[in-house]
Parts: structure tokens; sequence; C-alpha cells
């Protein structure tokens, strides 16, 4: 497919346009042009930009105007931009673009500084590749959002809105897959979501697409974990210990070829959302890792594994330095057709984080450097990306604020140490968001046996039977209960 979308994401085209054509028309109907404007344009037109790009880049500033300041001081948003590109083969990736989702508002303690808060609005980018079938991959795009947002208490302020965004994470995703789990349908798909507030980023993924940062100064940095049986040895420790069995193809003769899979099914992942037919060890439960940025700013590659197969996160994000989010995107997906050939869906998606009082600036191309240090340089960048996160860190450009990928519900949604408020009431079933009377709910952690929190059993956060059953069915202590028609 040659052309920089799928087709089948028309819904996310068409916004696209719809937004070309707001911009158009702030443009005209009168012959005075402002200052701002002015400048705006100039700006974007130092940037080069291709004739036939299909996905439009959107500034997100301050929508505060002068009432958001406060003692001389501003808070301002980064300036966005982003563009996506793919190549279809099986047409199961599918993808994600939204920059105009709106956050709760801030509970009403703090109404005073309401005129000094920036916009409610966050961005969302996902990649999902599916297997057997695109059923998955469509049903997590449509609906993994909105679970999300209903697991999130309601009159949070922004720190404590961005605090609750992990566990309310981990509940989007576990009634994602339940629900489509009872469709009945066993098709599958990787999950890899990103949600962009202010310059912190939240990265929360199952499977194997990845999500890398390209912080200013070349230094590339892994936001999620690929789980892959063939290369994680926690994860088959995991599978084993809930009852699935983990081995190699085999084929006449007795010979096992291929990668480490997950039987029944043949999955060569350990955690999906869907796969209903493989088993309910392979887990919807995501690592999530969130991360603040300096107003250096910095750059996002978000791709499917039809990237990462071809090309490592050093080489994909050097490959399109110095281009803009739209042609970056293209020369990704171009660099990995070119290596290794159209063997699989690809799609990739850059966002550019970029502050907003600076002229649009790309990341640098990194210096000239021999084949021999180049080799040296990238499988020292492969083999240690915690390290370099630590470097980033220690230089001031990216701040870790959460990072947890244990597959325990108990752990992911009955931890609270700080003691805010949590993503249920006492009452609400923590996944899907049910009622419960005062004799219905189960809490997370009874019976747990892998888990080593530290919470009683009659503590909270609680579930309904229906999802208590599916924990249990995770966790190995009892088949699934749903059926494939």
């Amino acid at each position: 497919m040659s052309s920089p979308s799928p087709s089948s994401e028309a819904a996310a085209a068409h916004h696209h346009h719809h937004q070309r054509r707001q911009h158009a028309g702030a443009a005209g109907g009168s012959g005075l042009v402002p200052l701002a404007a002015l400048i705006k344009e100039e700006a974007r037109a130092e940037r080069p930009m291709g004739s036939g790009s299909r996905i439009c880049a959107r500034d997100e500033e301050d929508g505060g105007g002068g009432a958001g300041a406060q003692g001389g001081r501003r808070w301002r948003r980064p300036l966005l931009r982003y563009g996506c590109a793919a190549q279809s083969k099986k047409g199961e990736d599918f993808f994600l673009l939204r920059t105009d989702c709106a956050r709760p508002s801030t509970s009403s303690s703090s109404s005073s500084s309401l005129a000094s808060s920036p916009p409610h609005t966050f961005a969302v980018f996902a990649v999902l590749d599916g297997h057997n079938g695109n059923a998955a991959a469509i049903y997590t795009r449509d609906n993994l959002l909105n679970h999300v947002l209903s697991a999130m208490p309601r009159g949070l302020s922004r720190e404590e809105w961005l605090h609750a965004l992990p566990r309310a994470l981990v509940a989007g995703f576990v009634k994602t897959d339940k629900e489509f789990q009872h469709k009945g349908q066993t098709s599958g798909t990787t999950a890899t979501f990103v949600i962009i507030d202010g310059w912190t980023i939240t990265v929360a993924s199952v499977g194997d697409s990845r999500c890398i940062l390209d912080a200013q100064g070349g230094a590339v940095s892994l936001l999620t974990v690929d789980h892959r049986l063939e290369e994680n040895v926690e994860e088959r420790e995991r599978v084993t210990a809930s009852g699935g069995e983990v081995g190699r193809l085999s084929v006449v003769g007795g010979a096992e070829i291929g990668p480490l899979r997950c039987w029944p099914g043949g999955l060569c992942l350990s955690r999906s959302i869907g796969d209903i037919d493989v088993g309910e060890f392979i887990v919807p439960v995501p690592y999530v890792k969130q991360v603040k940025l300096s107003n250096a700013g910095g750059r996002l590659i978000i791709a499917s594994d039809g990237i990462w197969d071809a090309l490592s996160s050093e080489a994909a994000a050097k490959c399109c330095r110095g281009l803009p989010a739209e042609l970056a995107a293209k020369q990704v997906v171009k660099e990995a057709l070119r290596t290794r050939g159209l063997k699989d869906d690809t799609t990739c998606i850059v966002v550019d984080m970029i502050p907003p009082d600076q002229t649009i600036r790309h990341p640098s191309p990194p210096k000239k450097i021999n084949k021999l240090k180049s080799l040296i340089f990238r499988k020292k960048t492969k083999d240690h990306p915690n390290k370099l996160t630590k470097q980033l860190s220690a230089a001031g450009m990216v701040e870790e604020l959460f990072e947890e990928g244990s597959a325990m519900l108990s752990e992911r949604l009955g931890n609270d140490s700080s003691g805010r408020r949590t993503s249920s009431s006492l009452f609400t079933c923590a996944i899907c968001q049910v009622d419960l009377e005062p004799s219905e709910g189960i809490s997370v952690h009874a019976g747990s046996i892998f888990s080593s929190s530290s919470s009683k059993p009659w503590e909270g956060p609680f579930l309904c039977s229906d999802c208590r059953d599916k924990k249990d069915a995770m966790e190995g202590k009892r088949p699934s209960g749903v059926k494939v028609l």
C-alpha cells in the first residue's frame, strides 16, 4: 500500500482533514492578519512540508492567554507535531491519533485557580498490531481510551490525574480484553498506548509494538518492554507457572523450529488483548512507564514490529533525525522496507514535542563516525536501554515518574502508598466500573497466590464476581469461563 495511512483509518484521516479546514477558515475572512498568526506562519514555513502530506501537524499551546499569567509565570504546553506512515501486507495494523481529548475538570476546591490552569486536554497516540484477524485491533482502537477514562475518578487536580493514570490504564486494558473476549472471537492484538499531557508522557503496552524516546542530544531510550517469550525470561516463567506450556514448533522428525511459543495456540507473545483461544495466562495487564521531559523537548517513535524486526531503536531514531515528523515517519518505514522488505504490516507514528517559545527544531543528525565506532555504539545502547534512561535523567532531560510491569492485578490495582484517592470507590468494581452492593465486592487481594503485596484481603479495591473470575483465570487458578463460538 503506497498511501502514508491505511485506508481502514478513514475516521482518523477525516479528523485531520477537519482540522485542516478549521485552520484554513481561521486564516481567511479578514484582510487584517494578527502579528501572532504571522509569527506562527513564519515558524511553520521554516520546516520542509511535503505537498502531498496527508497527516497534518498541530500546535498545542497554552489556551489561557493573558489570564494564564500569575506572578509573572505561565504554564506552557509543548507544541506537538506528528506524522504517521504505513505499509500493509495483511491489513491487521491499526493506529489512533487524537490531540483533542478532554481531561475531566479539576476539583472544586481549586476553582479559584482555574483561570491560571492550562487547557484540560491531552493527546493520545496508539499502534495496534493485530494477529489472527483484525477484530481485536479494531475493537481496541475504538474502545480502549473510553475504558481508561471510565476508570479515572472525577474531580482530580492535574497532578492527581497524572498520578491515577497508570492504574486507570491497567483497568482499561483488562476491561477491553474482557469485553472483547465475551464476543467469542479468536483474534488478538498488541497495544502501545501513549498519552501526552503537557510535558508528561505515559506509555502502556502489551506485546511487541514499541515506543522509543529520542531526546535532544541524540540519546535513545525505550519506554516499553517487549513481551516476547523468546526474549523475556520472566514472562516465560510466569506463563509456565500459570499453566501454559512454552516451546517451539515441532515438525516432522521431531525437529523444533522458530521462536518460542505458548501452547495451545502457538502465540509468540506473553501479553496481548484478545487471544481467547490461547489461554488466560496470556494477560492484558500492561507495562506502564511515565516520564516528564524537560522543556528541551524530544521525539517519540511508536511503531509495530514490522519496524523493530528490521531496525534497532537507535537505527530508527538516527535515520529520521533532521526531518519533520510526517517525513520522519515515512523515512522510518522506508528504511525498514529497504532493510528487510515487506514481510509484515509496518506502521510508524512520529511525535515531536517542541518548546513553544523556540523556533521549530528537529533532533540534529549526529556527527559522522566510522563504521567500527557505530557498531560499538549501537551494541552498547541496545544492551543497556535502562542505563540510557538514567543518563537522560541525570542530565535533567527526562524525569522518571513511574514504572511498573507486574502482571498481578493485586499489585497493579491495590497499592496506593501515597494515600491519594484510588481509581475506584469502595463499592465500584475497579475494572469494569459497575456498582456493587456492600456484600458483593471481592477484594483484589483475596487469594493472590503470586502477589507480594502486603495489603489485606479485606481491603479494597474490589472486583465484581465476573472480573474476579477473570483475575483467577489469568493467575492460573481456574480456566476461562468464556467459550469460543
